[in-house]
């Protein structure tokens, strides 16, 4: 098993609250995890209820009853969104316990989407419940050499699709878990949607991989409204499947773009939409650049601390940043992102430094070196820039 580095987040939530919510796409394992973390000695004894198992959710009809013969225990509610009624009853079992004195550590609930869950558990448990998403594997999760990180970027980060044994069985296994959100899952969540309109959309993100977003042109090839477009792309980040960047709102005096890029979050979903099946495919497709500008971005976000903000910047000059962290206590981060071991900044690089005025800037690229080019540009891998990044976190990576 590859341990994970979300886990000491979670340990410090639930020392802190009674409720955690552990939310993020299907398979990514958040089940495992919450075992792994509920059989540790912190613990006296916990229950564990899948919600999609309906003897499990029979034990619920009375909650309250249920909740307090096992009020001692950590509870694991997976699943949570199956039976957004709790979150009533669990406010009223919380508040009670506070009275006598079990006020940390009571609730663990995983759910494979922030919507609901967001919005349930705002209705009825504020102040009483802390977030944490979890993502699939990262590059600070994987051993030191190129092999496991381009293995990471071909196959993406979702454990059954990491570790199987061929990239043909890792291919079938994504083409699989995208069958099953078209089929099973987005209806689930989300208005009724056409399994084959979605498939389409889906596709066509992902060969537009860090393209601004265009909801007109993709209405048009879909036939259906730019409010369609909108709200089924507004479901995709729901799920946790797709990430709108937004872009740097700067004041230069500029005309700067003003849509935001879209980016298929993990990198192997990405190429299993495109039908690609390993490096040599990649090498040699269209879209191996933007693949590679987000699976640096995605991994790179997974790191960054509380309360950072992520943007693009562009002008309709060409100046240009793959990235801008807003990090917390005013410093900010401008990062260029770069496929090869030529990390050559261009001229709408420096352009876009002039603009924005970083305090550091940096070009990631695919070797391992560590290097100032020029006044405050430094060229760097992605793992040392992720280093770097998780050591302003309260919960570093390792």
């Amino acid at each position: 098993m590859i341990p994970r580095s979300i886990a000491d987040k979670v340990n410090h939530a639930l020392g802190r609250q009674a409720a955690v919510a552990l939310i993020g796409p299907r398979q990514v394992g958040k089940t495992t995890l919450a075992l792994m973390i509920a059989n540790k000695p912190d613990f006296v004894d916990f229950v564990y209820l899948d919600l999609e198992s309906r003897r499990d959710r029979n034990k619920l009809q009375d909650a309250a009853a249920f909740f307090m013969g096992n009020q001692e225990k950590l509870v694991i509610l997976d699943e949570i969104y199956r039976t957004p009624e709790l979150f009533q009853e669990l406010r009223g079992v919380i508040d009670d316990g506070k009275r006598h004195g079990l006020r940390t550590g009571r609730f663990l609930m995983l759910g494979s989407a922030s919507m609901d869950l967001l919005r349930q558990s705002s209705e009825s448990l504020a102040g009483r419940i802390a977030y944490v998403e979890m993502g699939p594997f990262h590059v600070l999760e994987m051993p030191n050499d190129e092999a496991a990180i381009k293995r990471l970027w071909i196959r993406g980060g979702f454990p059954d699709s990491y570790l199987s044994e061929t990239d043909a069985s890792s291919l079938s296994w994504r083409d699989d878990f995208i069958r099953t959100y078209l089929e099973r899952e987005i209806p689930l969540f989300g208005p009724r949607v056409p399994a084959e309109t979605m498939d389409r959309l889906w596709t066509m993100l992902a060969h537009n991989q860090g393209g601004t977003l265009n909801a007109s042109r993709l209405a048009a090839s879909l036939s259906i409204s730019t409010q369609s477009v909108n709200r089924y792309i507004d479901l995709l980040c729901d799920l946790l499947l797709v990430r709108r960047l937004p872009p740097l709102m700067a004041n230069v005096g500029k005309r700067l773009v003003k849509s935001p890029k879209v980016y298929i979050r993990d990198s192997g979903l990405t190429h299993a939409l495109l039908g690609i099946d390993g490096y040599n495919t990649l090498a040699g497709h269209p879209v191996v650049g933007a693949s590679w500008e987000g699976f640096v971005i995605e991994n790179l976000l997974t790191v960054i601390p509380e309360r950072t903000l992520p943007s693009f910047y562009r002008t309709a000059t060409g100046s240009e940043m793959d990235l801008v962290l807003e990090l917390p206590g005013g410093r900010k981060w401008a990062i260029e992102i770069k496929l090869g071991l030529s990390a050559k900044p261009e001229k709408g690089f420096y352009q876009a430094c002039e603009d924005i005025q970083p305090d550091r800037s940096f070009i990631v690229y695919s070797g391992d070196e560590h290097y100032p080019v020029g006044e405050k540009v430094e060229i760097i891998s992605l793992r040392k820039l992720m280093q770097a990044l998780a050591q302003f976190s309260a919960y570093p990576a390792t």
